[in-house]
């Protein structure tokens, strides 16, 4: 299929005028290669050139201003090559005094009585401006009171990119994507007007309605194409049903050694839905820290053992891969074969469980990357589950999903996720929420305390070691930096603990030791053959301990939301309270804020969505693994609501089965070409 564009050109890149070959390279590494690019390299920021009446004017404000001159500018020279040049204006009859530093060219262009506008920074007192631009006529101010200003780099200035955008604006065609009847009902723009107003916006009234209008476009393309994905995996004849016994998943559920919260009955009865239908399983099962994920996990992978299928489980880590194994063992007991395959497992060990794994020997594998390696051959999977999916790249879960064809995909995670990133990062899964604890678990107490606090601090600790319980204590650098010097580190802290409770009782654990060195200290706190373990972020996802009830996080403003509250999910574990310290004298706002937040809720759901109103999506995940579409002026936090309008349109119409019409046959090879966001996985 041809490439469908937006804009359609009559010209190259290279024929706008005054663009040569210096200037053409310059735009290439601003990612502009052609003239679509160029129409669609909007302005980061407007400057408002709207004349002001200096009466209302603000002192030391940015002011533009129209006067007439009445007296010749002078221009003084002073130190090394400085100049001051001073022009006296009457502004609505008010004396004013502009000045303008190291331009002195600017006195040849001034006449007389002479109309001139000029921008600048007022000063009441003095009635004098501080002048940076002056503009000789209306046409050189241009057209617009709101200045378009773009990213740029050397090789090219703002009025050269400005002028070759205005002439290419009038002679491309730009393609009207949205229906006139869903323009009418939302009061949209059309495309072509909405793009012209977004590089040359009159005022600021026009510059919200294109804004809201192209917005609105990004998303509804997006949600297009999520839902017609969706409903393409959904429909393909290749999936697999499968065709449990319901009467043995029962009694595997009745003994089990607890009763199922409804959240995970709720959302064991959403997956065996999907695993029944003739359409291919794509869900995201999230769920607080804690709140049994893994139990709703295995009862799915009891399920396909039933119809004869085996499943297989990806986690992010060796000893998140152990644990796993172990915790599924005691479950399964001898009704299901389970293997581990991590990276440890080597020789004739592998060769045997790998063997056994593509004669169908096996009904769940466990382990980390190692499963997607090109020998690792299943004998008939149906079910491929992947634990904190969003520390896997795109292509990591792509590989294992191939490995069965049309496997149902289940997605884990225990970073809840907010409402708006689940529309628009998992736009095209489903998504299954646990928002439940299981029954005796206490809620963790979480307290904020400054540094002078220390010493209370570890006198709270110290009472939870003398019960024969376990601590955490987290900070945010492995060394000392001399961009922070203020920000304890992990060996600094290690050392103080060791001197404090004796070096036995302390272990050390940290990113910059090898996968042997920190599984080895994790499976010796996890024996509690260590009390202690002084650790940075590494734990956020790590072995699962019930007798550490205490943790301490010191320099906590450092950290998110989503990560304080994931590390703070390492206790709680069991019946016995636990406790959460924060230790930080936040010198910001905002680092007051998240302390206030930890300390009012425990709920990881409430907590994701302040962390993402706070941080932006674009780092909630990190961006390269979040799968974000880097939308050119929609923003799916300020526009979350205009994302769910969005969705629900591309719903109805795909659902309607107009979209699949002639009359839609451009706009679908559009949205495979993916024009409206530079980039999409």
């Amino acid at each position: 299929m041809s490439k469908v564009h937006l804009i359609e050109s009559p010209f190259p890149l290279s024929s706008v005028k005054g663009l040569g070959p210096k200037r053409l390279a310059v735009l290439n590494e601003l990612n502009i290669q052609t003239i679509e690019d160029l129409v669609l390299y909007f302005p980061v920021r407007y400057e408002d050139n709207t004349v002001v009446d200096l009466n209302q004017a603000e002192d030391q404000s940015v002011v533009t201003v129209v006067g007439e001159v009445y007296s010749t500018p002078t221009v003084a020279f002073f130190g090394r090559n400085k100049s001051k040049l001073t022009v006296h204006l009457l502004v609505n009859n008010i004396a004013v005094k502009a000045i303008f530093f190291n331009q002195p060219y600017l006195k040849k262009k001034i006449q007389l009585n002479d109309l001139v506008t000029i921008k600048g920074k007022w000063n009441r007192r003095k009635q004098e401006i501080n002048g940076n631009r002056m503009y000789f006529s209306a046409e050189e101010q241009g057209e617009t009171h709101l200045e378009p200003v773009y990213r740029i780099k050397e090789g090219i200035k703002q009025k050269p990119l400005r002028d070759m955008i205005r002439q290419v604006l009038d002679e491309v065609t730009i393609e009207e994507w949205l229906s006139e009847d869903l323009r009418n009902k939302y009061k949209l723009e059309p495309l072509a007007d909405t793009i012209r107003t977004l590089h040359y916006a009159p005022d600021k009234t026009e510059l919200l309605r294109a804004r809201r209008t192209y917005a609105f476009t990004e998303l509804f393309m997006f949600e297009l194409r999520m839902q017609w994905l969706n409903r393409l995996e959904k429909t393909s004849d290749e999936a697999i049903e499968i065709d449990y016994d319901i009467e043995r998943v029962k009694a595997f559920i009745a003994s089990l050694p607890f009763e199922l919260t409804d959240a995970q009955k709720q959302s064991v009865n959403e997956i065996f839905r999907d695993l029944k239908s003739p359409i291919r399983m794509h869900r995201l099962l999230q769920g607080d820290v804690g709140s049994g994920k893994t139990v709703v996990a295995a009862i799915c992978m009891y399920a396909l053992k039933t119809a004869g299928y085996q499943s297989a489980l990806m986690v992010p880590t060796e000893i998140l891969a152990e644990q796993h194994a172990e915790s599924l063992s005691e479950l399964f007991g001898d009704t299901m074969n389970i293997a581990l395959l991590t990276g440890s497992v080597k020789g004739k060990k592998r060769a045997l469980l790998l063997e056994q794994l593509e004669a169908g020997e096996i009904d769940c594998v466990i382990g980390t990357h190692a499963l997607i390696q090109d020998d690792v051959i299943f004998n008939n999977v149906g079910l491929v589950i992947t634990d904190e999916q969003h520390r896997f790249g795109v292509n990591q879960r792509q590989l294992l999903r191939e490995k069965g064809a049309m496997t149902n995909v289940l997605f884990m995670t225990a970073t809840p996720i907010p409402r708006t990133l689940a529309i628009s990062v998992f736009g095209e899964m489903d998504v299954s929420s646990i928002k439940q604890l299981p029954k005796g678990r206490k809620p963790i107490i979480t307290s904020w305390a400054k540094h002078e606090a220390y010493e209370e601090v570890l006198t709270q600790m110290t009472s939870e070691l003398r019960k024969g319980r376990q601590t955490y204590v987290i900070c945010p650098l492995i060394e000392s930096s001399e961009h922070l010097e203020d920000v304890q580190n992990v060996v600094e802290l290690y050392g103080a603990m060791q001197a404090y409770y004796g070096e036995s009782r302390v272990g050390l654990l940290h990113g910059k030791m090898t996968s042997e060195e920190k599984d080895d200290v994790m499976q010796r706190f996890s024996d509690h053959d260590i009390d202690i373990l002084v650790s940075t972020t590494v734990v956020e996802v790590g072995v699962n301990v019930p007798n550490a009830t205490f943790m301490m996080i010191y320099d906590a403003d450092r950290f998110g939301l989503s990560t304080l509250h994931q590390l703070r999910g390492r206790v709680g574990r069991s019946e016995h309270q636990s406790y959460c310290v924060l230790i930080a004298s936040p010198k910001t706002e905002t680092g007051i804020e998240r302390m206030n937040i930890m300390t009012e809720t425990n709920d990881g759901f409430e907590l994701s969505e302040r962390d993402l109103e706070m941080r932006g999506p674009g780092d909630f995940f990190g961006v390269k693994q979040s799968g974000l579409p880097d939308f050119l002026v929609a923003n799916v936090v300020e526009d979350y609501k205009m994302l769910e309008v969005a969705r629900d349109e591309a719903g109805e119409l795909i659902q309607s089965g107009q979209f699949f019409t002639d009359e839609y046959a451009t706009l679908r090879s559009f949205i495979e070409d993916n024009l409206l966001y530079t980039s999409f996985d």
